[in-house]
Parts: structure tokens; sequence; C-alpha cells
């Protein structure tokens, strides 16, 4: 049964995944690794967010796998933004790589930190 929600879980991330990178890159243009960037920043928004409020309420642990395991697992894309970091720097760009190396790790944890921040106001406008 967990090998089945976990499923569910990772074939909804992924589908949410590819819809979020076709909408920024739409808005924002493919010069640069925009979709993976705002998928993994949001990503990391949400994994904070959730997990303070999955500590908070109690939830089955099929709840955590569907949503952690599978779903959040399948949205964020590191492989993805391990490939295109490389590529930059190999092509040349620098300036770029190091950029884009800097937004994701700096932002990630900034965004799940924040994630973490607004899980507990809500939290707390809720009691």
């Amino acid at each position: 049964m967990q090998i089945l929600v976990i499923a569910v879980g990772g074939a909804v991330g992924a589908v949410l995944r590819y819809l979020v990178s076709l909408l920024v890159i739409s808005l924002a243009g493919d010069s640069w690794p925009y979709g993976t960037l705002v998928v993994n920043l949001l990503g990391a928004f949400l994994i904070g967010f959730l997990w303070q409020l999955f500590d908070t309420v109690t939830y089955p642990h099929n709840t955590r796998l569907l949503v952690f395991t599978g779903g959040l697992g399948a949205f964020t894309t590191f492989s993805t933004f391990g490939l295109e970091s490389l590529t930059l720097l190999q092509v040349g760009r620098t300036r770029d790589g190091m950029l884009y190396l800097l937004a994701s790790n700096l932002g990630g944890l900034l965004c799940v930190w924040l994630g973490f921040v607004v899980s507990r106001y809500f939290l707390a406008q809720l009691r």
C-alpha cells in the first residue's frame, strides 16, 4: 500500500513540476533555467511549510509518504539542477552557472525557513 501511495504522490508531483516549469518558461523564457529554479524554490518553501504543519497536526503516515516522499520528491528537481549547472559552466557561462548555484542553494534554504515561518504564522491564526 505504501508503494502505491508514494507512486500516486510521485505522479502528481511530476505533472505539477512539468506544468509549473512550462508556465515559468512561457513567462520568463528559456535562456536561463528559470523553470527549474522556481520549481526547486517553491518545493523548498512547500516542504518547510508542510513539514511544520504536519509536525503540529497529526496526519497518517501514508499522507506523509504521499506528500513528502512521492509528491515533493517528484516535484523538486535536484538532478536537473545539477545538469543545468554543469551545462552552464561547460559552455562558458561561468557567471550564470555560479549565480544559478548560489540562487538555488541559498534561495532553497531561505524558502524552507520561510515555509516554516509562514506555517507557524498560519497555525497561530487558526488557534
